[in-house]
């Protein structure tokens, strides 16, 4: 079990229990199972309305498995990564802080997601 903490200046701070490994988990499906507003509109990474800020609770630097095609263009159009920070990552297997909550699938970590 992952214990995963929303937060937003918003609203109050929820942390929720998420099923890590389902392969099908991902936050935005998480928030809405636990009615943490979380922005979104089209569901399936092509909007970049759900952009989120994950960070690691545990300091394992995971965060997720790696960013999906479609993250990695929505977030290069939103300006939130850029070529040379995708490719580093890729050599250097670390994690984008910046995630689509409709693409991020949640793995075995504590985690703080922001949005």
């Amino acid at each position: 079990m992952a214990l995963v903490t929303f937060s937003s200046p918003e609203y109050k701070d929820r942390t929720v229990y998420a099923v890590a490994g389902s392969h099908t988990e991902t936050l935005l499906k998480l928030a809405k199972e636990h009615k943490v507003p979380v922005h979104h509109d089209c569901q399936d990474g092509e909007c970049g309305h759900c952009v989120v800020r994950v960070s690691s609770v545990d300091r394992k630097e995971r965060m997720g498995g790696p960013l999906t095609e479609k993250e990695k263009v929505v977030l290069r159009q939103l300006g939130k990564l850029t070529l040379e920070e995708i490719d580093r990552m890729a050599v250097d297997d670390l994690p984008s802080e910046w995630r689509l909550a409709c693409q991020m699938i949640v793995r075995d970590e504590d985690i703080l997601v922001e949005y």
